[in-house]
């Protein structure tokens, strides 16, 4: 019998795949507060710029592994209107396809057999997976709510072996938001060990009060930090599979090496389209965030009735929610919510062992179905 490679045996089920066959098993009804898809349509300007793009035969042809000068100078203008930070469009900006690829591409160009990463627990599966793939040792660094669901760095301890130190704020699943002080004090620890920093900064749009910054602000970040950005959450865009990084030029001239030997890059017709993305952003988000405000109202107030006292995120279009009931586990929760009462939530042992105790709400559905969900739970809790 052909054998798969054995590192496959490293990876747990994909948690998002496993909510699908849960939701599938159910039947017709679910009210689905799982996977973070947002359901509002892309704005038509951007797919108007995607469908005369389409129609020129010159972005039928290959593209380049790091996306057109132009838009990575689009790119640039937006990073510095954005957050005060310079970069060069040359070196220091690559176009991906969906900030996921790049994060995973990058792991595998700076990550050596053995070599140990620092990543928040709970985040975003895909980190710790990508580092098991790659060879190299998982050291999660809790999130813990005392600490406003915050690295605490000083509490860190790195080794001679530890490489990379990857931080996700707007935190998914937590919705906690980092300050210009928490970043400095990451770029410090980082430059003082001697390690890479990556920011997944995807959330950086979804916000509520204060602007989320960029680590890149930070003097002196970019001798080792680069920060992920993805068209997905910000433009309603998940479906197009675009995103980018910015910063450390070492860093980025090593994923474009592996993006060289495993992609071709992002189709120039999406890229046009991102294009027109930068020149609607202010209105997009603007929209966006109103439209998430009033759907996190609605389920917070509901909730909090039901006796949940959730507090409210900062950013993101997540609820973290600590389990009401004690004794039992995330997924016994999930999998009891949606039985009994067709309401799927994602248990937060899928986001690692520092996410068990609580259930991630997303807030990509519409307000109505929120209400309903909250109907269904008064009942059942």
């Amino acid at each position: 019998m052909r054998e798969t490679a054995k590192r496959l045996e490293l990876l747990p089920p994909y948690l998002f795949a496993e909510l699908d066959k849960l939701k599938t098993e159910y039947g017709e009804g679910v009210i689905d507060f799982g996977i973070g898809d947002p359901d509002q349509p892309t704005n038509p300007e951007i797919v108007n710029a995607l469908v005369r793009a389409s129609s020129d035969a010159s972005t039928h042809r290959y593209p380049t592994y790091t996306g057109t000068l132009t838009l990575r100078r689009d790119i640039a203008k937006w990073y510095k209107d954005r957050f005060g930070v310079d970069v060069d469009p040359e070196s220091e900006v690559c176009v991906l396809i969906g900030s996921k690829e790049g994060i995973s591409h990058l792991i595998w160009a700076l990550v050596d057999e053995g070599d140990e990463v620092i990543y928040p627990d709970p985040s975003y599966p895909v980190y710790r997976n990508q580092i098991l793939l790659a060879g190299g040792k998982p050291n999660p660094a809790p999130l813990l709510e005392e600490n406003h669901f915050l690295i605490d760095i000083p509490r860190l301890r790195p080794t001679q072996r530890t490489k990379l130190f990857i931080m996700n704020y707007p935190s998914n699943p937590t919705g906690a938001m980092a300050t210009p002080i928490d970043y400095a004090e990451a770029i410090q620890f980082a430059r003082s060990h001697n390690m890479w920093l990556i920011n997944d900064n995807c959330y950086s749009e979804i916000y509520f009060d204060e602007k989320p910054a960029s680590v890149l602000a930070v003097p002196g970040a970019k001798e080792c930090a680069v920060e992920f950005h993805s068209f997905s959450k910000t433009f309603n865009m998940t479906g197009w599979r675009i995103g980018f990084v910015v910063g450390n030029s070492n860093m980025i001239s090593a994923l474009r090496r592996i993006k060289e030997n495993t992609d071709s890059g992002v189709f120039v017709a999406i890229q046009r389209a991102a294009q027109t993305a930068f020149e609607v952003v202010d209105q997009v988000t603007k929209d966006a965030r109103a439209l998430y405000r009033s759907r996190r109202g609605t389920l917070l107030a509901g909730l909090n009735v039901l006796g949940w006292n959730i507090p409210a995120p900062k950013a993101t279009f997540y609820v973290w929610a600590e389990i009401p009931r004690k004794g039992v586990s995330s997924m016994e929760f999930a999998k009891k919510m949606l039985a009994e009462t067709g309401v799927l939530v994602t248990p937060g042992i899928g986001f690692g062992q520092s996410g068990e105790g609580f259930v991630r709400f997303s807030l990509t559905i519409e307000r109505s179905r929120i209400e309903e969900a909250v109907k269904r739970l008064e009942k059942w809790l």
